[in-house]
């Protein structure tokens, strides 16, 4: 069964990346050898895919779409990409199925086009941003929260701004306490943000094959809600990135991005008509 959630003349195809915005987050050495093929052996068994220029050229479509995603939440309020999130990516190398760090590359994009100066990134992907966390590590600009399991990929972790560990098996109630105190603490800290980028992703699910949290769906589309609250309380826009999502039935991944791209929806409606209203 299909469901129209956005109409057709509300889905755009972004622009890819270029080389002068990838650097932006990744050194020069890195994002050339990136282009030309020229990563090690050990480097590609780090980033988990085998090079080629079709990967190349996803990365870069999936960076543009966040980059565009950015731009237009900024103007309607809230967009989505329907990727993105790939969160460890350094700046010097790839990990984790991540060559590019698509939210640190359109975060500096929109900063230097000087649409925003002041970023805060919500990662609720079951993975720590490790990438973003160390890109911006020096950089009171851009605030990182992370929430996410305690025991799982990355081993070795970044320090995020904030940071939210939880313990395998971590199912809806502790979940939504936890991501509201820190919530809370995120927009106390870092006042005045221009953007927020959140990552939605879906491997909080308890039968997500990497996750090893046990968030339902219920407890996902809540995860979101309560997001997107704190987003709309501060009259922050939000642009939504997918993230990670490996249910063991492919589906459930797809009904649960789906439901949080219909959850975004209603928020732009809602936005659409307060600008009408007044």
């Amino acid at each position: 069964m299909k469901e129209q959630v956005v109409p057709n003349r509300n889905l755009l195809v972004p622009d890819p990346a270029n080389d002068d915005q990838i650097r932006f987050a990744h050194s020069a050495d890195y994002q050339e050898r990136v282009v030309r093929g020229e990563l090690s052996g050990k480097e590609i068994r780090r980033i988990g895919f085998p090079w080629s220029p079709e990967l190349v050229e996803r990365s870069r479509r999936s960076v543009g779409g966040t980059i565009a995603a950015c731009r237009a939440a900024l103007q309607e309020g809230v967009a989505v990409n329907l990727s993105g999130g790939t969160h460890h990516a350094h700046s010097n190398f790839g990990s984790g199925f991540c060559l590019l760090n698509d939210c640190a590359i359109a975060a500096r994009v929109i900063q230097a086009e000087g649409l925003a100066h002041r970023v805060v990134v919500l990662d609720c992907d079951v993975h720590q941003g490790d990438g973003t966390a160390a890109i911006f590590s020096s950089d009171p600009t851009v605030f990182t929260f992370s929430i996410h399991g305690a025991g799982n990929f990355p081993f070795h972790k970044k320090a995020s701004d904030l940071d939210l560990a939880l313990e395998d098996g971590t199912s809806d109630q502790e979940y939504l306490q936890a991501l509201d105190k820190g919530l809370a603490q995120t927009f106390t800290r870092f006042k005045a943000a221009d953007l927020a980028i959140y990552l939605a992703g879906a491997d909080p699910y308890f039968d997500d094959r990497l996750g090893r949290l046990a968030l339902s769906k219920e407890g996902l589309t809540r995860r979101d809600q309560l997001v997107f609250h704190y987003c709309q309380k501060a009259g922050l826009p939000v642009a939504i990135v997918m993230a990670g999502g490996y249910a063991r039935d492919m589906a459930d991944t797809v009904d649960i991005h789906l439901k949080t791209v219909g959850l975004a929806a209603k928020m732009a409606d809602s936005i659409q008509s307060k600008s009408y209203a007044h």
